[in-house]
């Protein structure tokens, strides 16, 4: 699995983003992939007019993209639904008509919040935008985390008490991106 590449995107830009550090920590307990993670903020908003023109930090992320073999996304919930940012990106990855980044790509869906629900309105909604553009999203298991005293530890890795499920969640998403890799 050494030569597995997953793009890592996340749907936060906020410095001290809870969803950039989980991110992060996830990258570390599956050692085996080589993470990249994915700039989102430089993209201009979508313009279909721009489409036989796009900038260059939109055919950027469409090359990074190509070159991974699964995705990640790791994202907050803003008004019960995805950031702006994040669909955003996925817009410009899947246009023009024809030339859809995203497609075919395994995926795993998490994010972290500190509310009780944790991200589930965001992450059913992204959902939905990836079964329409052909990414097949790791159903189970899901991940609502809610960020609490512990979940991190002082180094930022995952906290004792959730460590456990996240491996296993882990261990199953490299398992999905294998089956399409």
């Amino acid at each position: 699995m050494s030569q597995v590449k997953i793009a890592v995107i996340v749907g936060s830009l906020r410095k001290d983003s809870l969803n950039h550090k989980l991110a992060t920590a996830l990258t570390r307990l599956a050692p085996a992939f080589s993470f990249q993670f994915v700039e989102i903020g430089d993209l201009p908003l979508y313009n279909q007019d721009e489409d036989a023109n796009q900038a260059p930090s939109v055919l950027r992320l469409k090359a990074e993209i190509a070159d991974a073999q699964g995705l990640l996304f790791v994202t907050p919930e803003y008004n019960r639904s995805i950031p702006g940012v994040l669909k955003n990106a996925l817009d410009h990855g899947s246009r023009p008509y024809g030339k859809n980044s995203w497609a075919g790509k395994p995926a795993g869906i998490l994010g972290i919040s500190v509310g009780a629900m944790g991200t589930s309105m965001a992450q059913q909604h992204l959902r939905n935008i990836l079964a329409y553009l052909d990414v097949p999203a790791l159903g189970q298991p899901e991940a609502f985390l809610q960020a609490k005293e512990g979940f991190f530890d002082a180094d930022g890795n995952i906290g004792e008490a959730s460590r456990g499920f996240l491996q296993t969640w882990m261990d199953r998403f490299a398992a999905h991106v294998q089956r399409y890799a």
